[in-house]
């Protein structure tokens, strides 16, 4: 997940993940059938909605969610702390959610790309460890959660100038385990179960900078960034959320495939993995035009660029439609102003879907509600599941 700031608070804040098209254009028919506004049985779809973003929460369609996260909560004086003026409003819409979709589960997201900086003092001692558990409970309790998920990014390793050290790799199971006990203990009181959840990088460095096997006992289930490949801090176009390994990468690169697997090796088993899709792309411009933009150089790097504002930029006509079969991959090329988009369409949900069925995975997540104004990306994904 990323943080991001209003426009480039929007857009940098935080790492960062729906409705149908006009007419038929998504289903082929003009007389469509409504999706059936029911959860997804037996699969996760877990939507996280960003409290910093410009959008009414009562807007989200609970229907077509098991879960919602909000993002996200600090980290201030050892503890979870909301602290926008609109998180408390916000998180009471989310929690009405519940009265259209009884199973709904709704979580709050602590930490992000920007506010991950003191997990690392947090997780470095038991007390510490401890009085974080115990305010994660509280806060919980406060606003009528269901549980906790925790976005660090990330332990061992540098993010947005976070704290590090070699140490949160133990560190952070353990504050994971601390938490359940926590959740456990106030469960018990209230007879029923809290969840915990993380979200986790996809690379190797992640994984070996985590004890995933370990981990995975503490929580319910994880949500897998499967996006920001090629990212804010490329000089060099490339797929963002790639399905498959591509032939045309120059470097080792990433997929959602080799994500997944890298998981499953860790010893977390499948149907604990959720499978991250963005419901944004990512925009490089002054490109260099060999071979339509495609793994070139450039004069930006990739920044973010919500759905909806790619579907905007397409009306002008001189993006061109390019898809890699390798890496099941969309792409955009305007070769008017040197602009490369990678970016996710109902295509690559569709083939994404029939790979968390057919790997046995736990379901579906995405980052971020709002990005997807109109929809569409969220109804293919229901409709993927169903």
């Amino acid at each position: 997940m990323f943080q991001l700031s209003l426009v480039n608070i929007k857009f940098r804040i935080l790492k960062i993940g729906v409705y149908l098209l006009v007419g038929a254009t998504i289903f082929g028919c003009k007389n469509k059938k409504e999706l059936k506004a029911t959860p997804v049985e037996n699969f996760k779809l877990i939507g996280y909605v960003a409290g910093y973003e410009d959008f009414d929460p009562a807007k989200v369609d609970a229907s077509k969610l098991t879960h919602i996260n909000y993002a996200f909560a600090n980290i201030v004086d050892g503890k979870p702390k909301f602290e926008l003026e609109v998180d408390s409003s916000k998180i009471a819409s989310l929690i009405a959610l519940k009265s259209k979709n009884k199973d709904l589960k709704v979580l709050y997201s602590v930490g992000g790309w920007v506010w991950s900086n003191e997990f690392s003092h947090v997780a470095a001692f038991e007390a510490s460890r401890n009085k974080f558990a115990e305010a994660c409970v509280k806060l919980m309790k406060k606003h009528d959660f269901d549980g906790v998920d925790l976005d660090w990014e990330y332990p061992g390793q540098r993010g947005e100038d976070n704290a590090f050290r070699p140490e949160d790799k133990q560190n952070f199971t353990l504050l994971l385990k601390a938490i359940r006990v926590a959740l456990e203990a106030q469960g018990k009181k209230d007879q029923r179960h809290y969840l915990l959840t993380i979200a986790t990088g996809s690379n190797q460095a992640y994984i070996d900078h985590t004890e995933l096997g370990k981990a995975q006992e503490y929580l319910d289930f994880i949500n897998v960034m499967c996006y920001d490949y090629y990212h804010g801090w490329f000089y060099q176009t490339g797929h963002h959320a790639n399905l498959y390994p591509t032939k045309q990468d120059k470097y080792e690169g990433n997929s959602g495939l080799q994500a997944i697997e890298r998981h499953l090796n860790a010893g977390v088993p499948a149907n604990k993995l959720i499978m991250g899709i963005p419901f944004y792309g990512r925009m490089w411009e002054k490109v260099n035009p060999e071979n339509n933009g495609y793994y070139q150089s450039a004069m930006s790097t990739g920044m973010i660029i919500p759905y909806w504002d790619i579907v905007e930029k397409m009306k002008s006509g001189d993006f061109e439609k390019l898809y890699d079969e390798s890496a099941k991959a969309s792409y955009l090329w305007n070769a008017k102003d040197s602009i490369f988009i990678s970016w996710e369409t109902p295509k690559e949900i569709d083939a994404k879907t029939k790979f968390i069925k057919e790997k046995g995975l736990g379901g579906a997540m995405f980052w971020e509600y709002s990005l997807d104004k109109n929809q569409e990306l969220l109804n293919a994904l229901f409709k993927g599941m169903e």
